[in-house]
């Protein structure tokens, strides 16, 4: 995929969708992995008669047990559409996020475990929230081998207690298992929230628009390849576009740096028919555009909180509304 420098994943996730579009694009090598969250699987088991009709099958009572039938029956077909991929080291893998009310490392450590042998396939990856216990967590299922995606990173210091954990993952794993193959981790980094929320105000200090986004995220990506951690790779997230002005594969196209993954919406995706390898922004760039926001007092420790906080937010009525809907009548 992309002389395997690039990769491309589908940030979707629907029964049917499985068995038809995707494994098109699958065999066309147009995407090499997926991801899901609670706002794409509540999308879809409150729109969608397939999984209305597979409920009638669940004995389980719990909406929490049933909601988790259904979502690790659709991992676990997507894992194996990809299995090929996977085998051939392409990528193939798909994510499943713990619930996001879980606030104690431990507990979110045993669901992230429990979800994964659920599974049962090598191409996994348990996503978690990049919260304080989220990070705790990250490092004890990557010990244990569980495939980790690090999600919600909005800030460079983020990505920085990422890398860290999931490195300290990684030599326990080595010690206990030497000859194995190690986890594969992905830390996701959040692009178009940002320019959504910030584009207006930063416009009338002269800045340019759809940019902090791209240089935010460059910021962590350089963090990441200076950790040189062979198992830890930078993703790009949240790049479907939120302005009609731009491009649908804008941020797949401004982002394509070699050895990062980039998970999109289907519309990106119809878009993006190719692209170039692209050198990320020089660091004293960066620095300028940082350095006119500071200028112009802007809290950037604040966006990452108030943008992490709303994300989070976000997944927890998703995954609330989920289980409303599959609550017996």
């Amino acid at each position: 995929m992309y002389d395997g420098k690039f990769s491309l994943w589908c940030d979707f996730i629907e029964s049917e969708f499985l068995e038809n579009d995707f494994k098109k694009l699958i065999e066309n090598g147009v995407v090499n992995g997926a991801t899901s969250n609670p706002s794409i699987f509540k999308n879809a088991i409150l729109t969608s008669k397939v999984y209305k009709d597979a409920l009638k099958n669940i004995d389980a009572k719990k909406p929490k047990e049933r909601y988790e039938i259904l979502a690790t029956r659709d991992i676990r077909r997507a894992a194996e559409i990809m299995l090929k991929n996977f085998v051939n080291g392409d990528d193939g893998f798909i994510s499943l996020e713990v619930d996001p009310h879980l606030k104690d490392a431990k507990d979110i450590f045993w669901e992230g475990k429990e979800l994964y042998s659920a599974i049962g396939m090598p191409n996994v990856m348990i996503k978690v929230p990049a919260t304080k216990a989220g990070i705790a967590a990250m490092e004890d299922l990557v010990a244990k081998g569980v495939n980790v995606n690090a999600t919600l990173i909005f800030s460079p210091d983020q990505t920085k207690k990422c890398i860290n954990s999931l490195a300290k993952g990684t030599k326990e794993f080595k010690k206990r298992f030497p000859d194995a193959n190690l986890p594969k981790c992905v830390i996701s980094i959040f692009v178009s929230r940002f320019d959504k929320m910030l584009d207006d105000k930063f416009e009338k200090f002269g800045l340019e628009r759809a940019k902090f986004g791209i240089y935010n995220a460059t910021k962590c990506y350089n963090e990441i390849e200076d950790a040189k951690e062979p198992n830890i790779r930078a993703l790009f997230a949240s790049t479907g576009t939120k302005s009609p002005n731009l491009a649908k594969d804008y941020y797949i196209k401004e982002l394509m740096f070699e050895n990062s993954v980039n998970t999109a919406p289907l519309d990106a995706i119809s878009a993006f028919k190719t692209g170039e390898f692209k050198k990320p922004a020089k660091k004293d760039e960066i620095k300028k555009y940082f350095d006119a926001l500071k200028s112009n007092k802007i809290d950037i420790d604040e966006i990452y909180e108030k943008l992490l906080n709303d994300g989070m937010e976000q997944f927890c009525i998703a995954f609330d509304e989920i289980l409303k809907s599959l609550k017996e009548e």
